[in-house]
């Protein structure tokens, strides 16, 4: 993995909310993530939670399969995505000392798939961070045909933690936030094996799938060490949510795993 961050590329994600790596991995390393993300999604489908399946012919299953927290059921997932040299990644990117895992998941659009509508994540989530991130890693070529990722440029800096579903509307995110009509977008197509990290108030979507081969990606989203319960449930299992209430930091090592410290630099 090309893990080092320099520091053009820390200023370029803080200005604009995401950062393209290609290369992150090599060929080897690739085939090893496709492998492993294909298992765990087979054994995620195989359950009756965590993956959207349940209606196959639904429009939002038809946006993309979702299958979270492989690293539960998947030792060598949890081995690929709680890597410290990632985890590392994640804190240098956000500016913060420590790291831990919000949830991973696996997100393959599927051939002639619906497009996904422009969106935030962090507001989703049980915990407001304006140094949220997830990685997105392309296990095939992202490109426009395909349904890549595509990027409102600086919208981490203005948005607030109002947002839409992901629903048949493309548009909607904008009657939100309609100053980001005046914004170009930009395309994120990217290489098979490269990383995309994007911050968790950055407004992002994706074309629909025109081609007859599947888009596959494996993604993680990060929570600073030290957020708090902001009062949503989100994957959080219902009897620890009763445990909690608004303010109570979220650092349950089991639900969230820290994955990197700055004081584990020195740290063999």
């Amino acid at each position: 993995m090309k893990s080092e961050l320099n520091t053009d590329q820390v200023t370029f994600f803080d200005e604009n909310g995401f950062l393209i790596l290609e290369g992150f991995l090599d060929a080897e390393e690739l085939e090893r993530w496709r492998r492993v993300t294909e298992e765990a999604v087979a054994q995620r489908l195989g359950s009756d939670s965590l993956n959207n399946q349940k209606d196959p012919d639904a429009f939002y299953s038809q946006v993309f399969t979702q299958c979270l927290r492989l690293a539960d059921i998947h030792d060598e997932m949890r081995e690929l995505v709680y890597d410290k040299s990632i985890g590392k990644m994640a804190a240098t990117l956000a500016g913060v000392d420590g790291m831990r895992v919000w949830h991973d998941q696996a997100l393959f659009k599927p051939p002639l798939g619906n497009a996904t509508a422009w969106h935030l994540d962090n507001p989703y989530w049980s915990f407001s961070s304006k140094q949220s991130l997830s990685f997105w890693i392309a296990l095939d070529d992202a490109t426009p045909e395909n349904g890549c990722m595509w990027y409102i440029p600086g919208s981490h800096k203005e948005a607030a933690y109002e947002n839409v579903g992901i629903g048949q509307n493309q548009a909607d995110l904008f009657n939100v936030y309609p100053q980001w009509r005046e914004v170009d977008t930009v395309c994120g197509s990217c290489s098979a094996g490269s990383m995309v990290w994007h911050n968790g108030l950055t407004a992002h979507g994706a074309g629909a799938n025109m081609t007859r081969h599947p888009r596959r990606a494996m993604t993680c989203a990060f929570m600073p060490d030290g957020a708090t319960f902001n009062g949503q449930r989100n994957i959080l299992p219902e009897e620890y949510v009763q445990t909690l209430e608004k303010g109570d930091v979220l650092n349950n090592d089991e639900q969230n795993p820290l994955v990197w410290h700055n004081s584990w630099e020195a740290t063999p």
